[in-house]
């Protein structure tokens, strides 16, 4: 197991966008990973894009963002109203907002969805994601689901347990639309931090996992 560090910039933030389909997909696939970057580093400016919502779920999303953030330099949540499920079908329209983005934020790490998700909605945001930014640090986080599309990640974060139950008690506490899902719970989702905990062999026996498709190793 090989240890790498973030690129160090000489940029006054260090920043970072996160992109989920729905509501709830950054506070699932790489809340974890938010808080410990914004409790160690003073410095991080997080652009939070979310792209499907109904304006329930985007109250929800606003103020689980508003929580996770607590702790950024700056910060920026977008809640867009794309339908649930139908993102390939406006596809044109999601990708101008994408080149939007581009022609104003250049971020120094990227989290997105892993692009062999079996939700077509997740697909796309990834796919257009490395359309976009093709020379900057992506990380593919993973969503649980009915599906059964987990992978074999190759990049890890160790977390706490204390700040795992902080992520799960806060998803927990802000998207109530979907408390009647079978799979919406705290211990789903300690589960997979478990696991993917052991596969890395974590000292704190949790970890967030990622797909890194590039690495350039800087010698």
């Amino acid at each position: 197991m090989l240890n790498v560090q973030l690129a160090k910039t000489n940029a006054p933030l260090y920043r970072i966008l996160c992109l989920g389909s729905h509501c709830d997909d950054i506070e699932i696939g790489c809340g974890g990973t938010i808080l410990r970057l914004l409790e160690q580093h003073p410095n991080i400016a997080v652009h939070w894009i979310v792209f499907s919502s109904t304006p329930a779920r985007a109250q929800e999303a606003r103020c689980s963002a508003a929580r996770f953030l607590e702790k950024a330099a700056e910060k920026e949540v977008v809640v867009k109203e794309f339908a649930d499920g139908f993102l390939p079908y406006v596809g044109r329209d999601v990708k101008m907002f994408f080149e939007e983005m581009k022609a104003r934020i250049s971020p120094d790490l990227i989290f997105t969805h892993y692009r062999n998700d079996l939700h077509q909605d997740h697909r796309l945001i990834c796919e257009l994601t490395w359309n976009t930014w093709r020379d900057h640090l992506v990380l593919e986080y993973e969503i649980p689901k009915y599906d059964g599309d987990f992978g074999n990640p190759n990049l890890f974060v160790e977390l706490e347990e204390s700040l795992c139950r902080r992520k799960t008690r806060c998803i927990s506490d802000h998207f109530s639309t979907q408390q009647q899902k079978h799979w919406f719970s705290e211990d789903t989702l300690l589960a997979v931090l478990r696991l993917r905990g052991m596969e890395c062999r974590a000292t704190t026996k949790h970890a967030e996992a990622f797909y890194s498709r590039k690495l350039v190793l800087a010698i």
